[in-house]
């Protein structure tokens, strides 16, 4: 039986209707070309509270073993997608965004501008993605093939 995945998305002119969320459907989009099952998709605001009880709220439900979140990692007084993960997570995972950072740097210098975390709640593992399209791509690239692998660990599975 495939993981389950959830994406999450935050963005302001997203949830107001002014942008369609080109990040969030890329990534649900990947995960299934990899074998996950998605559980859902949600846009939400740039709201640290907001996102942070999204979070709890999908992690906690069981629904999902991975939460995907995009947008909200950068340096705009309203991102705030890592704070809400780190509100919402028991154990943070910082080896996942360094490796998306290193592999993004390869690409351009700019990767060292994310701000994204990673962390752990319940059975869930939560990882943010940059708002971008070519980011999501080149960030979830990075990792997507060792996911399963750290559900599988999370879990208590084994090796």
């Amino acid at each position: 039986m495939p993981y389950k995945a959830f994406v999450l998305t935050s963005s302001d002119s997203g949830f107001a209707g002014e942008r369609e969320d080109l990040s969030g459907p890329l990534a649900m989009e990947m995960l299934r070309g990899a074998g996950w099952e998605i559980a859902g998709y949600a846009l939400l605001p740039d709201d640290r509270a907001l996102l942070a009880d999204k979070l709890r709220e999908v992690c906690d439900s069981g629904e999902a073993e991975l939460l995907i979140t995009t947008g909200g990692t950068g340096f705009s007084k309203r991102d705030c997608m890592p704070e809400a993960t780190a509100d919402a997570a028991e154990r943070m995972v910082p080896g996942i965004p360094e490796a998306m950072r290193w592999y993004s740097l390869q690409i351009t210098p700019r990767a060292m501008l994310s701000r994204a975390a990673a962390g752990i709640r319940g059975n869930t593992l939560i990882v943010n993605l940059p708002g971008s399209p070519k980011a999501v791509r080149e960030n979830l690239s990075a990792i997507l093939d060792t996911l399963e692998h750290a559900v599988h660990m999370m879990q208590g599975r084994g090796h």
